[in-house]
């Protein structure tokens, strides 16, 4: 392979080439020992591309075992110069096979028995769409309709929303391919094209919006901008990680169960549940239609204020107030010791109150009644068409609904039965009051974690989320906190209709130093 290579500057050092040349030959057979034997044993192993930095060799093993390897290549170019007698700089072209080129960077040190790579930056071929992210983009795919506080911005909308000309995929290609093009786009879609947006594209889902984390087995993994060695967070991932590339200003999403607040959370964005039915459903895909709702995701409060003032307009003189901010203690222990830690240390003067103080179940109840209630509703939406394809889904979602499915009558009526009083508990509850909490567990999980702890994390995440979903209530994730070297959201929940002042509060929270202003109240 080296002989092919048409090199410049001085001789290399002994053994410099025959690494390389090694180096090449397992990225070519994806020989996961030998890329790991490749790199520097250290904590401050650097590598980079497009879709961010990773430090140290654990993070960077974790990265490569996902990747799936490489298309095939050679290098067509290498430049070598030496810094130091066991130090050296290769800048190398790759020249793909199916056309394209990219180069590498890599510094490469030797030490008692071998040279190794110490950092490395990669910059891939141009990729004309990158699909784990989008299904369809343009330039702009739907041109605004009108204009006002949304001129100029972008929009990646989630598969689930209605496109005029376009299909529904739900993350799934099977109903891609029998889906028919809508005619008109769904109202949520609608008002923001109104506002002067364009749409930039159609955005990843999990499948059927049935997920947390962002994967999805037929598409891949949206690229997590703020961590690239862990999961983007779901299931409003490709919007999610759309506007955290820059791809787009604003994501049009869901949440049903925390499908944008957790993309947030993870990504470090801004993330708003919306209240139950206070923007219009018409032309969206439903789930679970008790708990979806329509919801954002953005890099700034502003932009989230402007997608909402667009969407539902705004009188000031008759939106509540956020109201006393409060610290659900339950909420706050279901988080990890480190999240607590993180957040205690931004808002831990604030007073403290219970569900009992407050009048609602506790934690494990609302995860049990939205688990039981989405996936009776979850069924009845899609419960023929699944049966009518039998392995259209991947594993994971398919044994949730296979799982929903399954539950007890006799659970699904109790939870069926008990809804409307615990919804309106929480409602009640949250009048004056706004709950100030971590928005996830922790940060978001490794890349390489299976699916026994992605569950885990589901269900600790769940947990944290039920409460809004249920109540019907607003949420917004603020990139707040930090965990570990990756965000968290700050979040807030409100009342009813306190959607607009939930944003306002967190962003003049955040803009004045969280930790310092956070406002002292009663519960």
């Amino acid at each position: 392979m080296s002989g092919a290579w048409q090199t410049g500057g001085p001789a290399a050092p002994a053994g410099l080439l025959d690494a390389l040349d090694a180096y090449e030959r397992a990225l070519a057979d994806d020989d996961l020992a030998a890329l790991d034997d490749a790199f520097v044993r250290s904590p401050g192993t650097l590598r980079g591309d497009d879709r961010g930095l990773l430090v140290g060799h654990d993070a960077i093993s974790a990265f490569r075992g996902t990747r799936g390897g490489i298309a095939p290549r050679h290098l067509s170019r290498v430049e070598i110069r030496v810094l130091a007698e066991d130090l050296a700089l290769v800048v190398s072209v790759s020249a793909f096979r199916d056309g394209g080129s990219g180069l590498q960077t890599q510094l490469w040190r030797r030490d008692a028995d071998a040279w190794r790579i110490e950092a490395a930056h990669v910059t891939g071929r141009p990729r004309a769409l990158d699909t784990t992210v989008w299904r369809v983009v343009g330039d702009p795919l739907l041109p605004p309709t009108g204009s006002g506080p949304l001129d100029g911005a972008t929009v990646a909308v989630k598969d689930l929303y209605a496109v005029a000309g376009h299909r529904i995929g739900a993350g799934n290609p099977t109903h891609l391919r029998e889906s028919e093009p809508a005619a008109a786009s769904a109202a949520a879609v609608a008002a923001l094209l109104d506002a002067g947006a364009s749409i930039r594209g159609i955005a990843r889902t999990d499948e059927f919006a049935y997920a947390l984390t962002g994967r999805n087995e037929h598409h891949g993994t949206p690229p997590n901008g703020a961590d690239p060695s862990r999961v983007p967070g779901g299931s409003s991932s490709g919007s999610a990680s759309a506007v955290r590339s820059g791809a787009a200003d604003v994501g049009l999403g869901t949440d049903t169960a925390g499908s944008l607040r957790i993309p947030a959370s993870y990504q470090g964005l801004w993330g708003l549940r919306t209240t139950h039915g206070l923007v219009d459903r018409s032309g969206l895909l439903p789930l679970a239609p008790s708990f979806d709702t329509v919801g954002w995701t953005t890099r700034d409060a502003d932009t989230l204020v402007r997608a909402l003032d667009a969407s539902v307009p705004h009188e000031a003189d008759r939106a509540p107030d956020a109201g006393v901010p409060v610290v659900l203690a339950e909420l706050l222990a279901a988080a990890d010791t480190a999240t607590q830690d993180a957040f205690s240390a931004v808002a831990g003067h604030l007073p403290v109150v219970t569900l009992d103080d407050l009048g609602i179940p506790p934690l494990d109840d609302l995860r049990e009644l939205l688990r039981l209630v989405q996936g009776a509703e979850a069924t009845a939406a899609h419960g023929a068409w699944l049966a009518a394809h039998p392995g259209a889904l991947g594993a994971v979602v398919g044994q949730r609904f296979a799982a929903a499915a399954a539950n007890p009558l006799e659970l699904v009526d109790g939870a069926r039965d008990r809804f409307p009083a615990v919804r309106a508990a929480v409602r009640a509850a949250l009048v004056g009051r706004l709950l100030v909490t971590p928005t996830a567990p922790g940060p978001a999980p490794s890349l390489t974690a299976d699916t026994t702890e992605l569950e885990r994390v589901r269900t600790a995440t769940t947990t944290m989320t039920a409460l809004a979903s249920v109540g019907g209530v607003p949420s917004v994730s603020a990139p707040a906190l930090g965990v570990d070297g990756a965000p968290v959201g700050l979040c807030l929940t409100g009342g009813t209709g306190t959607d607009r002042a939930l944003v306002t509060t967190a962003d003049r929270w955040l803009r004045d130093g969280v930790g310092t202003s956070l406002p002292a109240g009663a519960a």
